[in-house]
């Protein structure tokens, strides 16, 4: 007779030299809740806090559910989610939340919890925010993947495991992130930014000219800054300088002057590439070459 659940579950302990480095990993694991299981089985294996989940708990954490079979429900604050196979969810520290499957149905369930002052700044910040907690990401192999390494990580418990696992909930967060920016976005903004870019890079050795870009592309500059800052976070400009130097600091690892970079580049004043290329790199164009090969 087959078990109403098929479960990793691990609550994970953390040095002071892993809350050093701004995030820990708390919690991970997975559960195959079969139909007609009261939610959560093996309750007693959960600490005090985490247990009234299906009722309405509040953490001291943040976590990702992932839910690949099945059917259930999400309630935050008053707002309610009808949970699907491919819902992906995000749960803040300090806000109230339950969430369990449909009795009848049951579901797949992968969750991480984590903590650190790298991801209460990314919360105070805005980053991750109450506004973009629930995604319809769908099946995806790479999502699960995340997941699969992080359980790898906390099985194997090798030195450093905690930063390792950390960086998987960063991908996590990052995949969260870009579809909901997507998702936002009309496709013809991404047809306009990658025209842009192409026209840009195309243009790299010439003057900055964003009004001739716009032209081309068939909107008017003030548009073309919305949209790509929209798409982007960059504004044409800073795009337009970033690929600038990236490929100034190519020139300058070759036997090519400053003044001759510079002018190559489209910047007329050598001293204002010059300022330029510090503030970006940190590192005066001159001393590029020797600061490379050191």
């Amino acid at each position: 007779m087959p078990k109403p659940w098929d479960s990793f579950l691990h609550y994970l302990p953390y040095s002071t030299e892993d809350e050093r480095f701004g995030m820990v990993c708390t919690t991970a694991g997975s559960a195959n809740i079969l139909p007609n299981t009261v939610y959560p089985p093996r309750i007693t294996d959960h600490p005090l806090i985490f247990r009234q989940v299906a009722v309405g708990r509040t953490l001291p954490e943040f976590q990702i559910v992932y839910i690949t079979k099945g059917q259930g429900i999400l309630t935050v604050d008053e707002t309610s989610y009808t949970v699907t196979p491919g819902s992906l969810f995000l749960l803040l520290p300090g806000i109230k939340h339950r969430y369990k499957p449909v009795y009848e149905i049951g579901w797949q369930e992968y969750w991480v919890g984590f903590n650190g002052d790298y991801f209460t700044k990314l919360f105070r910040d805005g980053i991750l925010s109450r506004e973009h907690i629930f995604f319809k990401i769908g099946l995806q192999e790479y999502i699960l993947s995340y997941f699969n390494r992080i359980f790898d990580e906390i099985r194997a418990q090798q030195p450093l495991y905690q930063l390792r696992a950390c960086t998987q909930v960063f991908s996590l967060l990052g995949e969260m992130l870009v579809h909901e920016r997507r998702k936002e976005q009309p496709g013809s903004y991404q047809k306009i930014v990658e025209k842009a870019k192409y026209l840009m890079e195309s243009n790299i050795y010439g003057a900055i000219n964003l009004s001739n870009i716009s032209e081309q592309i068939g909107t008017s500059t003030s548009r073309l800054h919305e949209i790509f800052k929209n798409y982007t976070s960059m504004t044409p400009y800073q795009y337009y300088i970033q690929i600038k130097i990236n490929k100034a600091e190519s020139l300058l690892e070759q036997d090519i002057s400053v003044k001759e970079v510079a002018y190559r580049l489209g910047f007329e004043d050598q001293s204002y590439f010059s300022r330029l290329f510090k503030k970006k790199t940190g590192i005066a164009p001159s001393e590029w070459k020797k600061y490379i090969y050191a």
